[in-house]
């Protein structure tokens, strides 16, 4: 069995693998001032929960954006696992050239994202990632990383307008029954999602006129579920683009 883990800046995604099928997958809050002994508590009631015990697996790899934490799971990995992780970076065949001025600079849950959806999709691809911050990420036909898009992610959004204006409450993200608000509320709701999906329109009919080539596109990340089926521009949703990522960059290096 394959443990794969996605460290993000808002969410860790923990995800089990036995060949190539995604046994089990679990997400909690990202929180840098837990310690191993803390994780390793919670991913022990994770596996008692699905009666797995932890010595059948073999393979670990890790994604992180959160430097404090890659050093906590690559850890808790040796303590509960017994192997040493892999750490998506540089150095780790990931088999997609990064034709960026400077490839150490992309995320790498982008590689990760950049990998699946090409082995999955084909080239060229573009991947919409909605979690902290929303990415599009574009591969082209050649399977190489050629740049994106990074833009505030929506909870963000949601939270500044919150914070910085005084009158407005927080609301639950969802798609309104109207355009056209008929209280604060409704207004909010219907003022975040038109300006989310009307970003994602936008973005992705300019990186297709530059692709010079209708691109699918293929939305993963926390809000994928439920922004996706909202915009015309989105193709394809997958949750698990990032896990199945990893898991084909533990398998080109092991």
């Amino acid at each position: 069995m394959l443990f794969v883990v996605d460290i993000g800046n808002t969410n860790i995604v923990l995800g089990l693998y036995e060949n190539d099928t995604l046994l089990h997958c679990w997400r909690v809050g990202t929180d840098d001032k837990k310690t191993t002994d803390e994780y390793e508590v919670l991913l022990r009631n994770f596996f008692q929960k699905v009666n797995l015990e932890s010595r059948y697996v073999d393979g670990a790899i890790i994604s992180s954006v959160v430097p404090m934490l890659t050093g906590v799971f690559y850890d808790l990995c040796q303590r509960v696992f017994d192997v040493s992780s892999l750490i998506v970076g540089p150095g780790l065949k990931t088999g997609m050239p990064i034709k960026m001025d400077n490839p150490r600079e992309v995320g790498a849950d982008r590689i990760a994202n950049g990998v699946a959806a090409y082995a999955l999709y084909g080239g060229p691809v573009i991947v919409a990632d909605f979690g902290t911050a929303t990415t599009f990420d574009v591969v082209s036909k050649d399977g190489e990383y050629i740049g994106g898009v990074i833009s505030p992610g929506i909870s963000i959004s949601m939270e500044a307008l919150f914070q910085r204006a005084a009158k407005l409450p927080r609301v639950e993200l969802m798609q309104p029954s109207s355009s056209i608000g008929r209280n604060t509320v409704a207004g909010m709701q219907a003022g975040i999602m038109g300006q989310v999906i009307g970003g994602i329109n936008y973005t992705v009919d300019s990186i297709r006129r530059e692709l010079d080539f209708n691109a699918p596109v293929v939305a993963t990340g926390g809000l994928a579920e439920l922004v996706g089926p909202h915009s015309e521009a989105i193709d394809i949703i997958n949750p698990i683009l990032t896990l199945e990522g990893l898991k084909l960059i533990y398998h080109r290096n092991v």
